[in-house]
């Protein structure tokens, strides 16, 4: 009763180790909104709201609530974070970049995958994000009477 169930194990070892390497799974073509400089998406009152709420989840721990990129995590962490209240900032990125920056991460900031939020959503937060260069400054805090 052992030789058969020692043959049987032997010869389906030789068959699986003789079989050939399983191709690599071809790399998924890169999503049609993402390939364009340009933001495809016009925005809503409601996309508008999702956009913040990403933001405020998902970036505003590192980025800032209003997107200057001064925060204690920053800080601790010793990131240089470029403040996106001012326009210059993001003047040389297209949202192109920003939506590939976004998607696939950059450096230490982590990717923004599509389980968590959908292209449009992206490009959505690409809007909300560059809205802040055309907010006015907030006022600098007074200064104490002596």
């Amino acid at each position: 009763m052992l030789k058969p169930l020692l043959f049987v194990s032997a010869v389906m070892l030789l068959g699986v180790s003789a079989s050939p390497a399983l191709a690599p799974m071809p790399q998924e073509a890169p999503s049609p909104a993402a390939s364009g400089a340009k933001n495809p998406v016009k925005p809503t009152e409601k996309s508008r709201a999702r956009a913040k709420e990403l933001y405020t989840q998902d970036c505003a721990i590192c980025h800032g609530d209003t997107g200057n990129g001064k925060t204690d995590l920053a800080t601790d962490m010793q990131l240089t974070i470029g403040d996106w209240t001012d326009s210059k900032t993001l003047a040389g990125k297209t949202d192109d970049d920003l939506f590939k920056s976004i998607r696939d991460g950059k450096g230490k900031m982590p990717p923004e995958v599509e389980g968590r939020a959908s292209d449009n959503e992206v490009w959505n937060l690409i809007l909300y994000i560059r809205e802040m260069a055309k907010q006015p400054p907030a006022a600098a805090p007074a200064a104490a009477s002596n």
